[in-house]
């Protein structure tokens, strides 16, 4: 007697395959902000600096799709940044008069005012943290929502980078840097950049253990910018040493972060 077996081989999905109409969605917004952004401001760059513009569509969408809250802090950042630009607008010209005259930018998103944000909520996130940790009934509740604020933090240190890129073009061409050049820049990155890297841990691992010696970290760099800001005045615009100047160092810094 004759027994017929059957095999079944299952293959698996592809890496295109697999995505859904929202992230391709993401995507198609990614693309034409990217596109449209090299389109209206190509004469203030280089071949350089659209080479890196060009460069950072893919990995922008290649984020988005690795890990999905990312998307929307992307498209929130983008959209208060753009609303913070526009604020600027008068007459069809920015302005940086307007940073002192309009409610949005004196109080929320203009380049400083979004960074006290982020450093007012850093503390609020780590105090939350610690209170989750030793709190019984309530922890959890507690190191959520010390989770949130941390997003809500990382969030206003990116608007207020990318404000602050606006800002130094305001002040002139040559003034105009992307905002990872100078110790106070730094800083801002460290803090967004740290409390990042956490907060994934946190969604992979499911544990909020760490939160409190996380946010402590940024929370002790949060007392850095601040100092640095009252004493040195660091947070002012100021054209670049000729020694920062280069492209080179504006890879070198973000890359030294990451590694």
């Amino acid at each position: 007697m004759n027994t017929a077996t059957t095999t079944t081989v299952t293959l698996n999905e592809g890496y295109f395959s697999r995505r859904n109409w929202l992230d391709w969605l993401f995507a198609a917004i990614v693309i034409v902000g990217g596109l449209f952004a090299l389109q209206r401001y190509a004469a203030y760059m280089d071949g350089y600096e659209k080479g890196i513009l060009l460069g950072a569509i893919p990995v922008m969408v290649w984020l988005g799709w690795f890990w999905r809250p990312l998307r929307i802090l992307m498209l929130v950042v983008a959209a208060l940044a753009l609303m913070a630009i526009g604020l600027y607008q008068q007459d069809g010209v920015g302005s940086l008069e307007r940073a002192e005259a309009v409610f949005g930018l004196k109080y929320f998103l203009s380049s400083q005012s979004a960074i006290l944000w982020m450093s007012v909520i850093f503390f609020m996130s780590t105090l939350f943290y610690w209170i989750g940790m030793f709190s019984r009934g309530e922890g959890t509740t507690m190191s959520l929502l010390g989770s949130r604020l941390a997003w809500v933090a990382v969030a206003m240190a990116l608007i207020g980078t990318m404000v602050r890129w606006y800002e130094s073009y305001l002040l002139g061409p040559d003034v105009g840097h992307i905002p990872v050049s100078n110790l106070y820049e730094v800083f801002v990155m460290f803090c967004w950049m740290t409390a990042l890297f956490y907060l994934y841990y946190e969604q992979q691992y499911g544990t909020r253990a760490l939160g409190g010696f996380v946010m402590l970290v940024v929370s002790a760099a949060v007392g850095f910018l601040l100092w640095y800001t009252v004493v040195r005045g660091a947070h002012e615009i100021q054209p670049l040493v000729p020694a920062l100047q280069s492209w080179w160092m504006k890879l070198h810094v973000p890359a030294n972060f990451i590694g």
